[in-house]
């Protein structure tokens, strides 16, 4: 009789502690981002290195302060792919991070293969901001657009614990 409470007992502790860190994983970090927020600024780098606001309407995006990378947004914007590809940097290593399921308007999957297939055109956000990390911003012919924060070069190397490469800014003390 007392094998039933044990088991019952360690086998509720589980579900408790497992519900919790699902929890954790998936929703306790994430914070919405308001669209009047500096954060909700779309910006896109120059040809030039100059990083520009651009128009950004209906701003849908999380953040989480526990990482760099968690940064996801959806927006539409007026202006034609054709004037940003003659204005902004393209991004040639494009790779949207998964979002939350639950932050059902970014598709990382669909993105990833519109950017690979041509029909959506990647650009450089911001560069190194923070460093190693760049934002990407993607965005379809019919002005639907998608941001995401990830890793470069810089970063990729610094955060393994090597030196940055000979092209990178300087790592910053502590990393």
């Amino acid at each position: 009789m007392n094998g039933k409470f044990v088991a019952g007992g360690i086998v509720l502790t589980a579900i408790v502690f497992g519900a919790g860190l699902y929890y954790s994983q998936i929703y306790a970090y994430y914070k919405p981002i308001d669209a009047n927020a500096p954060a909700a600024t779309v910006r896109l780098t120059t040809f030039d290195g100059v990083t520009e606001d651009i128009l950004a309407e209906n701003f849908n995006g999380i953040d989480a302060d526990t990482s760099p990378i968690k940064f996801r947004a959806c927006f539409t914007t007026p202006l034609s792919l054709p004037m940003m590809t003659e204005t902004f940097k393209p991004y040639t290593d494009a790779a949207p991070l998964v979002a939350q399921k639950w932050f059902d308007c970014f598709d990382a999957g669909r993105i990833g293969a519109d950017i690979e297939a041509g029909t959506a055109v990647a650009f450089l956000g911001e560069e190194n901001a923070p460093y190693g990390i760049d934002r990407v911003v993607a965005v379809y012919p019919n002005g639907r657009g998608y941001a995401w924060n990830q890793i470069n070069h810089c970063g990729a190397a610094v955060f393994d614990g090597d030196p940055a490469p000979a092209d990178c800014p300087p790592a910053p003390e502590g990393n």
